[in-house]
């Protein structure tokens, strides 16, 4: 029998039977123009709706410290543009391609910096929710059959939106309550405005957390560290979720495998991303983990950068085999696609790893 997928995610987070593997991508900006430049993407139509995913997401909620700061340019070449945000930090953005941002300098260097400037604003205001994009994306997915996430940054992204990966770290070490009280504000602020939308507009079907713990062979601390500093607050925004029997998917690009025991222990249902070329290993992380954590994801982008259907089948039969078999996982990059894939190589890709992903 054919599920929805709003039914087949369901199942797949709980690694209960389904008719075939999930589906679902994320894409650079830029893909987006150049596939509808080149005729494969209508105007107004999203990856969700043409390539008939299982998910969809909404991210209604600001959590830019300072609400009313007008974001200043203090410096514009012709390929990047030197910004000072409401978190008064300044990034460097490009102008020509989608991008991580370039961290160039931050008012927040220390406890005082985020006593003084930041912590008295993070107040769960309403104006901080966008009611009406949630409302809307959430009957739209239901309209469709489509499992629908509340998503948003967790702890980790908010922190280092506010004083940067150095100062953060160099916290950890010299002054751990400091990071541990961020870290627990931005918790509570998301839980308090998760109530708020809730409340007025329903339940979503899930959680999805974005947090980026590592790089490349390495995460950002030990596996002490987050127990001790970040973990407490995964917990208690995961915890809210759970009281409303809500599955919580969590992304983390970068190398995290010895964070898991402790991710797991936080309640995560579903880990994101696996990053090949940081040095997650998909097929070890099932095997590991495959009982009792879904997989979304961990199929190296690189080989879709080539271009080279033969390689594209070759990664895809490596793996899709194993992990589809206790029936929680969900095809994905380990990445976001950009457009140096092309669309033809994309599509191939979609339709060859759910053919190597049905049940009989």
């Amino acid at each position: 029998m054919e599920l929805t997928g709003q039914e087949r995610i369901r199942r797949i987070l709980r690694r209960e039977p389904v008719d075939r593997i999930g589906v679902y991508e994320q894409f650079w900006g830029d893909t987006h123009a150049v596939w509808k430049e080149q005729g494969h993407i209508r105007e107004g139509e999203s990856f969700v709706e043409h390539f008939g995913f299982d998910i969809e997401q909404s991210w209604p909620f600001n959590m830019v410290a300072d609400l009313d700061y007008q974001p200043v340019t203090l410096e514009e070449t012709e390929t990047t543009r030197l910004v000072r945000d409401g978190n008064y930090a300044t990034m460097r953005t490009h102008k020509l391609h989608a991008s991580t941002p370039e961290h160039v300098d931050f008012l927040v260097r220390e406890r005082a910096g985020w006593e003084e400037h930041i912590k008295p604003k993070l107040t769960p205001e309403r104006r901080r929710v966008n009611f009406e994009a949630y409302r809307a994306a959430k009957e739209r997915a239901h309209r469709a059959g489509r499992f629908f996430t509340w998503g948003g940054p967790s702890v980790f992204e908010f922190m280092k939106c506010v004083c940067g990966h150095i100062f953060m770290l160099i916290g950890m070490a010299d002054d751990p309550d400091w990071v541990r009280d961020m870290a627990m504000t931005y918790a509570r602020l998301t839980v308090a405005l998760q109530e708020a939308l809730f409340a007025e507009e329903g339940l979503p079907d899930g959680i999805w957390y974005f947090e980026d713990l590592g790089f490349k062979e390495r995460p950002f601390m030990s596996p002490r560290m987050y127990r001790e500093i970040v973990q407490p607050a995964h917990a208690f925004s995961i915890g809210f979720a759970k009281r409303l029997g809500l599955p919580v998917i969590m992304h983390s690009c970068g190398y995290i495998e010895p964070l898991l025991p402790g991710m797991v222990e936080a309640g995560i249902d579903c880990l994101q991303a696996m990053e090949v070329k940081a040095g997650m290993d998909l097929l070890k992380i099932y095997r590991e983990w495959g009982d009792r954590l879904s997989l979304m994801g961990g199929i190296d982008v690189r080989v879709l950068y080539s271009n080279d259907k033969a390689k594209v089948d070759a990664e895809l039969e490596a793996k899709i085999p194993v992990v589809k078999g206790r029936y929680g996982y969900i095809l994905h990059s380990d990445h976001s696609i950009p457009n140096t894939v092309e669309y033809e190589t994309y599509r191939h890709f979609l339709e060859r790893g759910l053919a190597l992903g049905r049940y009989e």
